[in-house]
């Protein structure tokens, strides 16, 4: 028993992980083999991580009936900054390089994280495309923005600011058109508020933010 919840719980930490990485959306990656790839990687570790734990008898401090549990918990929640640390290392040129576990494990989901972004990208670039078609940035640079941070309850305000300085830098430019910017901005709302909040507010403004 102790096996699956460490397993199960290994899992949600890789899909939570990945969640938080990809903001626009999320319930996009159930569609991406490369991540479900991630969450097995994940599990696999936290399996791993318990099977060393009991066979060194390490309880964390816990006593009697705890120590199970701590066991399970440890592993679950540690496994990936276990298995990503390195047991020593070496000068290479003028490189540290780790070894140890953390040279396999790393490189695995490393390779699954990367083809999960570079599919993710295909996707934004489709969708940004399609609701920034006619979308001038001039004319949308504070209106656009301002209405979808409306939209949103509880984004926090460094974000907030963060978004506005971007904004800023893009208008000030000068070596990007005005549909190039008008697609930059289309991403970094997307980043924030997804693709179908950006969709519904540029509904919602209509032909005043067209060109």
């Amino acid at each position: 028993m102790g096996y699956v919840v460490a397993g199960l719980l290994g899992g949600l930490v890789g899909a939570a992980e990945l969640a938080s990485r990809y903001k626009d959306r999320p319930a996009a990656l159930v569609q991406i083999s490369s991540a479900w790839i991630y969450v097995i990687l994940n599990v696999v570790a936290s399996l791993a991580a318990l099977l060393l734990v009991r066979s060194f008898g390490w309880a964390f401090g816990a006593t009697g009936s705890a120590v199970g549990a701590t066991q399970v918990l440890v592993a679950s929640f540690a496994a990936i900054a276990l298995f990503r640390s390195s047991l020593f290392i070496l000068r290479v040129g003028d490189q540290d390089v780790g070894v140890g576990p953390s040279v396999v494990l790393s490189s695995l989901l490393g390779a699954a994280d990367r083809d999960v972004d570079r599919q993710r990208a295909e996707d934004r670039s489709v969708d940004v495309g399609t609701i920034m078609q006619n979308v001038s940035f001039t004319k949308a640079q504070y209106a656009l923005p301002t209405y979808c941070l409306a939209l949103l309850q509880d984004l926090p305000l460094p974000d907030q600011a963060s978004l506005r300085g971007a904004v800023d830098a893009l208008a000030g430019t000068d070596q990007m058109t005005d549909r190039q910017k008008a697609l930059a901005l289309g991403l970094l709302l997307m980043n924030i508020a997804g693709p179908e909040v950006v969709r519904a507010a540029v509904k919602a403004l209509g032909d005043e933010l067209t060109g």
